[in-house]
């Protein structure tokens, strides 16, 4: 049986509460890799501390799920390289504006 409700990620995000993921890139450790990971509560907390310390934050449900199907301290995987370049030229974009 499938439930339509997972599918609407508007929906999936009130039932279930907001979700987060951190990922850590430095160029001396190759991959990006997750270093924090969360749901409801401690999205929430991510969210905070991200805004007070200006971390630049990128929403897109699809990669966020993808990241915490993983394990702390995972590289990122191949197949995700082409998302995740996309959001770290977004990032070095918006530090060059400010």
């Amino acid at each position: 049986m499938i439930v339509s409700k997972h599918f609407n990620q508007k929906a999936r995000k009130q039932m279930n509460g907001p979700t987060a993921a951190v990922i850590r890139y430095d160029d001396e450790n190759g991959a990006p890799k997750v270093v924090a990971q969360g749901k409801g509560q401690v999205a929430n907390q991510i969210i905070e501390l991200a805004k007070k310390n200006n971390v630049h934050m990128q929403e897109d449900a699809m990669l966020v799920e993808n990241l915490l199907d993983m394990d702390l301290g995972d590289n990122i995987p191949p197949q995700l390289y082409s998302v995740m370049a996309e959001i770290l030229l977004l990032i070095e974009e918006m530090e060059k504006n400010y």
